[in-house]
């Protein structure tokens, strides 16, 4: 049995043709983003709870280059093809796509899809892309986060542990 997901990782303009044609067939894509730098808990059920919201869960992470610059030149962790193939290995994850800029709206406004969720830790008037999604007929959801996860608590945590 071939277990390899790394076919689930497409660049965006590979993605867009596959995604219209989905949902010329009526099926419903949920979109999200974000760094994903070191998954842990709080990212797997989110990312559960954003799949049964629709039938294709995308995701787009930050490349490594985009997470410096949103989070400091000690981030990200893990390298953007590490942190994509993780993401794909997770049975409710049907694409992953990179995005380099300061903000998601232009691969949203590229593959249209039908929900955007984030956590929320944005409040739905924070959601970039919102305005648009709902503009063309998409729902958006802030989805509420696990309580005690999150990238940066766990690296804190670890730093004791590597000094």
């Amino acid at each position: 049995m071939n277990c390899d997901t790394r076919w689930k990782i497409k660049p965006r303009e590979e993605l867009h043709p596959i995604l219209s044609s989905l949902q010329t067939k009526g099926e419903k894509i949920v979109f999200t983003n974000g760094c994903f730098d070191i998954i842990h808990v709080g990212h797997i059920r989110l990312l559960q709870q954003a799949r049964s919201l629709g039938d294709k869960l995308i995701i787009a992470i930050n490349t490594d280059d985009s997470v410096r610059q949103l989070k400091g030149n000690n981030r990200p962790i893990l390298r953007e093809q590490e942190r994509a193939e993780m993401l794909a290995a997770l049975a409710c994850v049907d694409y992953v796509t990179f995005f380099s800029e300061p903000d998601p709206l232009k691969i949203i406004l590229m593959l249209r899809p039908d929900i955007l969720i984030k956590g929320a830790d944005y409040t739905l008037d924070e959601i970039v892309g919102k305005k648009e999604v709902l503009a063309y007929g998409g729902k958006v959801y802030a989805i509420p986060l696990t309580p005690g996860y999150s990238t940066t608590a766990l690296i804190d945590k670890l730093k004791p542990i590597t000094q």
